[in-house]
């Protein structure tokens, strides 16, 4: 692999440790006493929503192993995950699909991270990105958004916020 090469997926591998690291962080932060509390009638719960992102690293391996995904087969997709019940067991999980994720890029090249990924809906192509794009957009900028949310549902139920990037209105210092 080139020197640019091992750059990028070093910047990469950075990026997701740190993305990993703050999403640990915020699932620590989920009281097991509300993980059926819901924002909305249309809102995921507290723990459908802590589940999927301690899951979402799970979607590299699929990004690197297939050039086409499509999250609404005929016949529907797989059933959702049950909602983990306790914050332990939230961390357990994004360690477990954090380390599988990472053990997969660490195991790719710069050839599979510039070919084409296809994600469809019910057979319909809604976009193809380079692999790489799909990594850090549909995968990594989702974990931001659905901790970002997580955030939200804390601040509603009057859960102290983890600092992920800087003093929180709930740090000590503040």
């Amino acid at each position: 692999m080139s020197e640019i090469g091992e750059r990028l997926l070093r910047n990469l591998l950075t990026s997701f440790d740190q993305i990993v690291a703050g999403s640990r962080t915020i699932l620590e932060a989920v009281p097991e006493d509300r993980m059926d509390w819901r924002p909305h009638e249309k809102s995921w719960t507290l723990g459908e929503l802590a589940t999927h992102l301690a899951n979402l690293p799970n979607w590299t391996m699929a990004t690197l192993s297939v050039s086409e995904f499509d999250i609404n087969p005929d016949g529907g997709g797989p059933p959702p995950l049950p909602a983990l019940g306790s914050a332990p067991e939230l961390t357990a999980a994004l360690d477990q699909s954090a380390a599988a994720a990472r053990g997969a890029l660490k195991g790719c090249s710069i050839e599979d991270l510039a070919s084409p990924w296809t994600m469809l809906v019910s057979g319909e192509a809604r976009f193809t990105l380079p692999k790489g794009v799909v990594l850090r957009t549909f995968i990594m900028d989702h974990m931001i958004h659905h901790r970002a949310q997580l955030g939200v549902y804390l601040r509603m139920l009057d859960v102290p916020l983890p600092q992920l990037f800087g003093p929180t209105a709930d740090s000590p210092d503040m």
